[in-house]
Order: C-alpha cells, then sequence, then structure tokens
C-alpha cells in the first residue's frame, strides 16, 4: 500500500530522505503549460534519485490532496511505518543525550498533529508518541504541516497512554503535563533531565487520568488578554523551553 504526499518541502524530503519509497512523483503544469519552479526542482530531485516523474491532469492533485495546497507536487510513497517507543529512546541513545520525547493525548486535528511533529523535530525531541485510537493518524494533511519532518522524526503509537507513561516513569523519565492551572510554571522544572512533554487535546486538554498519571502538571506563563494557546503553539513553546534549558545547561 501506498500514501500520498503532496507540496513542495514534504516531497523533497521523502526524496533526500527514503527515495527507495517514493513510488512515483507527480507534477501538475500550470495554465500556461510550464511546472512552477518547485515543480522543476522536485523533477530534478527525483530524476537524480531514480524516482519515474508523471504528468498529472489539471485537478487531480487538487482532488488527491482534498483542497490541501499542493503547489502543483504530488509522490506517492510507500506506507508509513510507525515506530514503537523503544525506538525513540534508542535515538536518544545513540545521540548520546537524556531522552527528550513528546506525547499527545488525543490531539484529533491532522495539521495540528504535523505542525508538533514539524516543532518536535526542529527542537531536538527525539520522538513523537500518539495513541492508536481517538486521534489524528498519519494523513497526507499531517504531512503537509509537517514541512518534511515526519521523514525524519520517528512517531511511536500506543495502546494505552497512561501505561506507557508508567514505562517511561520506571525509565527514569520524567512525565510533565501542560495545562493552564498547572502547579508549576514549566520553566520552574529541570527540563534538561530524560523528559516527556505531554499535551492533551484541543478541547478538553490531557485527560485526567493521565494528568494524574504524569509526574508534574505545568503551565506556560500568560501575560496578555488571552487565557491560552491552541495546543500547536503551546507545544512549540514548550518544546523551545526544553531546547533551552538543554542549550545551556
Amino acid at each position: 500500500m501506498s500514501r500520498f504526499v503532496y507540496g513542495l518541502n514534504p516531497v523533497l524530503e521523502a526524496l533526500k530522505a527514503h527515495p527507495q519509497d517514493v513510488v512515483r512523483v507527480l507534477l501538475e503544469r500550470g495554465r500556461d503549460g510550464r511546472r512552477s519552479h518547485g515543480g522543476e526542482r522536485v523533477a530534478e530531485a527525483a530524476a537524480a534519485a531514480g524516482v519515474r516523474i508523471e504528468e498529472a491532469p489539471h485537478g487531480d492533485l487538487a482532488r488527491r490532496s482534498r483542497g490541501g495546497v499542493h503547489q502543483g507536487v504530488g509522490a506517492e510513497v510507500a506506507e508509513f511505518r510507525y515506530a514503537e517507543l523503544p525506538d525513540l529512546l534508542d535515538a536518544a541513545r545513540e545521540r548520546g543525550e537524556p531522552p527528550f520525547l513528546l506525547l499527545l493525548d488525543g490531539v484529533t486535528d491532522p495539521q495540528n498533529l504535523g505542525a508538533l511533529v514539524r516543532s518536535a523535530h526542529a527542537l531536538g525531541a527525539h520522538g513523537v508518541v500518539v495513541p492508536k485510537d481517538r486521534a489524528a493518524g498519519i494523513t497526507p494533511a499531517a504531512f503537509k504541516a509537517a514541512a518534511g519532518a515526519l521523514e525524519h522524526c520517528p512517531v511511536a503509537r500506543v495502546t494505552n497512554v497512561s501505561r506507557a507513561l508508567e514505562h517511561m516513569k520506571e525509565l527514569g523519565i520524567w512525565t510533565v503535563a501542560l495545562a493552564a492551572e498547572g502547579d508549576k510554571e514549566l520553566r520552574e522544572l529541570d527540563l534538561a533531565a530524560p523528559t516527556a512533554l505531554v499535551l492533551g487535546s484541543e478541547g478538553s486538554g490531557v485527560r485526567p487520568l493521565v494528568r494524574k498519571t504524569c509526574d508534574h502538571v505545568a503551565r506556560i506563563p500568560m501575560t496578555g488578554e488571552v487565557g491560552s494557546l491552541n495546543v500547536a503553539a503551546a507545544g512549540a513553546v514548550a518544546l523551545y523551553e526544553v531546547a533551552r534549558q538543554r542549550s545551556e545547561s
């Protein structure tokens, strides 16, 4: 089975990171009959990787991307391979760093998922953990929002979030849930230690049982009139705080 990836950066990163998994590249010409500049870049990368290039009929990419911004570029790629939790810990060990994970407790918007994976990869996390049920999966929209990060940042799926957190705690990883009413500010915690940040769903946040399982419940200090951030923005801020502390340790 294959998946559809669309947009300039996601397709270029797939060709760069896993060219053997790219079945074919689909390029759409504009009304003037020419490829976009991005389309030419993808064509060059595909040719260099030995990947088949095909012309897409006008409107085909819009249909397959369900109206997403495809930039005249798409690709059929081998089915996404989820990692296992030990794979993420192995990645930390290989880099000689204390584990730094992001766990998402029920994020349902694939664009938020993609944006969070992008931030996690950019800020040095060793991977992202998501539940198998009642949460967004790795869809074309998630790939587009991740802008290529999903080709580099492993994503593990777990059956039970609380059980996964308990396992992390047994391994010496501090688990930190984010909530507006957290009893400590995030910057007060030692995030240079092995850490798993836990973010909840867009509507209700981290579930009570999951929050109870975590070692800490922390908040991002807010000074404006708006009382909270959306999950993608909150995740980016929290991930940056971990990266900042680690760069200074």
